[in-house]
């Protein structure tokens, strides 16, 4: 089968950074399904990894872990899933990734495509989604409204009404989780976005307020009658903005966040106000192989139900056509420029 990988880290530039090459088709075992892959996008973990961690010895590292596709053979204990499903994923760290013909996948990390949209729409979907669903409602406690009464309980326990500060809402992540937030809770979300078009991108996914994350903060939500922000979810530059995101929230807030820091941040400043901090990593429960790995695929599904009931759409930016390594190597320095809006999606071999 037609695949694009590497044996060496190189920076994309280098002719070896991706390369075409034929492996052998896998079988499914297992809990395992094969899946034909149809479409797939690219993410900063693919260029993260492709720039630090090499194959073993003689061997190729295949990328890749939004997929999108068809599911052509079963393992002997596979229950969810049956040959001809159109299936969407965003795979398992530990294992060879989408950037292939065909790829070994657990089917308890797996949900079937939304029956609205096309392959590439879909494909830019799966990993944003459940890494923004799992920090609204793995880690900093928000319940989803996935039924008309559900913020009853929030009007009767006189608690105030919940405000959301997203740090980097116009990127892949951010995209989905404005959308999240401001339909499935009933948080006042505000977005950061530095440039008009992002800003503009994020308005149109519906945060109620858009602010610039290079500027002060505080003094941006006063200027929208907000003072203290309950809930702060971070997902880049962290540690240029950790004083300032503590200063905002309010005491016994929650601070989420997904990047790696490239500055130590200081914990001892959340003690004054009890404030918790969580991280979010979606391939913990593959990784660890959690008695609770199936979540992934029921909140799959939560998320191609509310595709196709019209309430959240699909965070596509750019098609780079076909997947292969020179299109591949395109869409990584994409990526690696800090420059997309919305996902970078390839379709076919």
């Amino acid at each position: 089968m037609k695949a694009i990988a590497y044996q060496t880290q190189q920076p994309i530039e280098h002719n070896d950074a991706l390369m075409d090459i034929e492996l052998d088709k896998p079988v499914a075992t297992g809990r395992d399904i094969l899946v034909n892959v149809r479409a797939v996008s690219v993410n900063p973990v693919d260029t993260k990894i492709r720039a630090s961690a090499s194959a073993a010895e003689g061997e190729y590292k295949v990328l890749g872990w939004d997929a999108v596709g068809e599911v052509v053979a079963i393992g002997e204990a596979v229950e969810l899933f049956s040959v001809g499903d159109q299936v969407w994923y965003a795979g398992d760290l530990t294992r060879s990734g989408s950037n292939a013909e065909f790829q070994l996948v657990d089917e308890r990390i797996v949900g079937l495509k939304p029956t609205t949209l096309s392959n590439v729409e879909a494909a830019a979907m799966p990993l944003t989604a459940i890494t923004a669903w799992e920090l609204l409602f793995d880690r900093i406690g928000f319940v989803p409204m996935l039924a008309d009464d559900a913020t009853a309980d929030i009007a009767v326990s006189g608690a105030p009404k919940p405000s959301l500060l997203i740090i980097g809402a116009a990127g892949g992540v951010g995209s989905i989780l404005t959308q999240l937030a401001t339909q499935l809770t009933d948080a006042t979300v505000i977005g950061t976005a530095s440039r008009p078009e992002s800003q503009a991108w994020v308005r149109e996914l519906g945060a109620h307020f858009v602010i610039n994350h290079h500027l002060p903060l505080a003094e941006q939500l006063k200027e929208h009658g907000i003072e203290q922000v309950s809930h702060v979810i971070s997902l880049n530059q962290t540690d240029q903005h950790f004083a300032q995101l503590v200063e905002v929230l309010a005491p016994q807030g929650k601070l989420a966040l997904i990047d790696d820091p490239k500055a130590p941040i200081d914990i001892m400043q959340l003690k004054a106000k009890s404030l918790s901090l969580h991280w979010e990593l979606m391939f913990t429960r593959s990784m660890f192989n959690t008695w609770d790995m199936v979540k992934q695929h029921q909140l799959l599904s939560h998320v191609a139900q509310l595709v196709d009931q019209g309430r959240l759409k699909t965070t596509l930016g750019e098609n780079y056509g076909t997947i292969n390594a020179a299109n591949l190597k395109r869409a990584h320095a994409h990526i690696e420029s800090n420059s997309a809006v919305g996902k970078v999606v390839l379709e076919g071999f």
